[in-house]
């Protein structure tokens, strides 16, 4: 298993040795020690391989993910997993604003709270946040699954799409055009899923949950007799 101290290794060594990998390595396991906050820890990733950071890392952690699945054990500053593509990105710790910002897909699990504009302008991302998040969160979300066991502070889902939001503590405010929504059995079967994916599967009870989305008033989709936009 490669194992990259970064307090003797560069960030940009490190990432280059990462992305020379193809879709078929075997050196499928990678151990990353002494980040120190540093910045742009292991992205742009495209092979299916597991990162595991040992330590807090800095802005932009693991940003346009694809395919892998990258761990930090400690705490993530602005950005983690931004305009994530697939794979999974796992925070133990707390993560700063901007969390997941732009996903287009994937799964962004946070153990802790993530901070302003969790989910911002999420485009098919899966984030699953266990403590809190702050204002802001989901601004102008277009798909995607945010899922918050903890509470969701003031204007949550503003100018929201088409994405779907699960809080099950207290919301500080909801944001323009986005309302209480009801909880159909459909959307408690992909809530399970959600939380099983987040190795949460059986502990939490998806009736404890309310729904968001969008009251579609601050935009119309025309919808043909296929069914498409």
């Amino acid at each position: 298993m490669p194992d990259i101290d970064l307090a003797r290794n560069s960030v940009r060594d490190l990432n280059a040795a990462l992305h020379r990998l193809g879709k078929d390595t075997n050196e499928t396991q990678w151990r990353v020690r002494n980040p120190r906050g540093q910045h742009s820890v292991a992205v742009g990733l495209e092979a299916p391989v597991v990162v595991e950071i040992d330590g807090h890392v800095g802005y932009y952690c693991a940003g346009m993910n694809k395919d892998a699945t990258v761990i930090v054990n400690g705490n993530a500053g602005q950005g983690v997993a931004e305009n994530m593509m697939s794979g999974k990105v796992w925070v133990k710790g707390d993560a700063s604003q901007a969390a997941g910002a732009t996903g287009c897909g994937g799964l962004l699990v946070i153990d802790g709270n993530a901070s302003a504009r969790c989910g911002i302008s999420m485009k098919g991302i899966d984030i699953v946040v266990k403590g809190d998040v702050g204002h802001l969160s989901a601004f102008m979300a277009q798909a995607g699954n945010l899922v918050v066991l903890g509470d969701a502070g003031e204007a949550l889902g503003d100018s929201i799409y088409e994405a779907r939001l699960f809080v099950r503590g207290h919301v500080h405010g909801l944001g323009a055009d986005c309302v209480e929504k009801p909880m159909e059995d459909r959307h408690k079967a992909e809530l399970r899923r959600l939380l099983d994916t987040a190795g949460l599967g059986g502990k939490v009870d998806v009736g404890a949950f309310r729904r968001y989305g969008s009251a579609r008033q601050l935009y119309h989709f025309h919808i043909d007799h296929a069914g498409s936009y």
